[in-house]
């Protein structure tokens, strides 16, 4: 089962250069197996075209390295964070994407304009206040973690109701049930940040979407009698 779970942390890792979201060596991603608290995280600082399955490393829910001759990434304890606090994830992920980071860097949230936002969010993807100088000079990562925490007990934001958020000057982080669906998530913000900044340019005083209409788009896909996709009832045994 932790093979299991190195494999899906490695594939989340290197979907992320794909779909364009890293430069470098920015980024990471990461896969929780609740029953035995325990995560798999990329290594710090290896290149996504070197990484392997057997690289990821294994951290509990402590803080304590399990398995893996590498060290983990620099932002383990962020995610370690996030997952004891967000019951229900079962992966973040990490990026710089270039436009989510850019509203990141302005300490903006990202307003919600259209459908393809409402798709995702149930509202504005939020931003955190900015850390203090001493949060930075002390457990950074943990702090973190600690205020996309606070954002979401401050304004009672349901994390599977805004599966992403904006670290004021630095950049986002998502997370899913799985690693697989925070990965979508990562590609849903850069794609919401971009289509953002284009809408502003074309009606700088734009309003954001009609209830009405982020009701239905965000229910559709999420609500309890959510509609999209395809239902695939369980095959009956031959008889």
């Amino acid at each position: 089962m932790l093979t299991e779970l190195k494999r899906e942390a490695y594939e989340a890792n290197v979907a992320l250069p794909r779909h364009g979201l890293i430069n470098l060596t920015f980024g990471n991603a990461s896969a929780v197996d609740r029953a035995r608290g325990i995560f798999a995280i990329k290594p710090s600082g290896v290149d996504y075209a070197r990484l392997t399955p057997s690289q990821m490393v294994l951290v509990d829910l402590e803080g304590r390295k399990v398995e893996g001759s590498l060290s983990p990434s620099s932002d383990t304890p962020t995610h370690r964070r996030l997952f004891l606090a967000f019951q229900a994830i079962g992966g973040v992920v990490h990026t710089h994407s270039t436009h989510a980071t850019a509203f990141a860097q302005a300490g903006r949230r990202i307003p919600i304009f259209g459908t393809t936002h409402a798709d995702y969010f149930n509202g504005d993807i939020p931003v955190t206040r900015k850390l203090t100088p001493k949060e930075i000079s002390g457990a950074y990562e943990w702090e973190t973690g600690n205020v996309i925490v606070e954002r979401f007990l401050s304004d009672s934001l349901d994390p599977q109701d805004f599966p992403g958020v904006l670290v004021q000057r630095h950049a986002p982080f998502t997370w899913g049930v799985t690693v697989a669906k925070a990965v979508e998530a990562a590609v849903a913000v850069e794609c919401i940040a971009q289509l953002a900044l284009h809408s502003l340019q074309l009606a700088p005083k734009l309003k954001t979407i009609e209830p009405e209409l982020l009701a239905r788009h965000f229910q559709r896909k999420h609500g309890p009698g959510a509609y999209y996709g395809q239902v695939f009832a369980a095959q009956k045994p031959r008889l």
